[in-house]
């Protein structure tokens, strides 16, 4: 039996490393994870800080879920098991964008917690941050953006979350913001005060 990997040398120690980048962009790259029901506003909230996190001079590249499937993703169905290589091309994605410098936010429902522990071993433990966009169901049923609950619903749409699959909410994610009730630029607020600190250098006078 053949052994591909085998002929595969990796040349990571030739090429300038995660440090320099992160000198010449004067920012502290990191993963922002969302999780989150469909409708939940995850690509709207992340958005949102994107827009933010731009305007103070941060390179970002927001990686969002049916993007995705349109593109690197799109011979992936939604059987469980398609759904959890979705994840890991994603966070082998996230890491590639990472290892350049740049704050990266990942939109994908990724309902278990076994999806986002495989994410977050990939990417690494200190560089992703789990943010859970915590909207309950019956809101984001209420807003169905896409029209996807109610085929749900109507059986037209099989494995949705939240309607006949489960959606296991994270235990103890880094940021938690609750959308319900609570407008777009407060929510966007609420989670800047959380991520600046955690990608912004402070400045030195030399």
């Amino acid at each position: 039996m053949s052994q591909p990997h085998r002929h595969i040398h990796p040349t990571f120690d030739q090429l300038l490393g995660r440090a320099e980048k992160e000198d010449l962009l004067n920012q502290n790259a990191k993963v922002l994870w969302f999780t989150g029901l469909s409708g939940s506003g995850k690509t709207t909230l992340a958005a949102a800080l994107e827009s933010e996190l731009h305007d103070r001079g941060f390179l970002t590249q927001v990686l969002d879920g049916d993007n995705v499937r349109s593109g690197i993703n799109s011979n992936l169905g939604f059987s469980e098991e398609d759904r959890a290589e979705n994840i890991r091309r994603i966070a082998e994605v996230a890491r590639l964008f990472l290892d350049c410098g740049v704050i990266t936010l990942c939109c994908f429902i990724s309902p278990t917690r076994a999806m986002r522990e495989q994410a977050r071993a990939i990417i690494g433990p200190a560089d992703f941050v789990e943010v859970f966009v915590n909207t309950p169901l019956e809101e984001c049923e209420r807003r169905d953006v896409k029209g996807l609950y109610a085929k749900a619903r109507a059986g037209q749409i099989k494995g949705f979350t939240g309607i006949d699959a489960p959606f296991e909410a994270p235990e103890a994610p880094q940021v938690e913001i609750r959308t319900q009730g609570q407008a777009l630029p407060d929510s966007t607020r609420q989670l800047l005060q959380r991520v600046l600190p955690l990608v912004d250098r402070p400045v030195t006078l030399d």
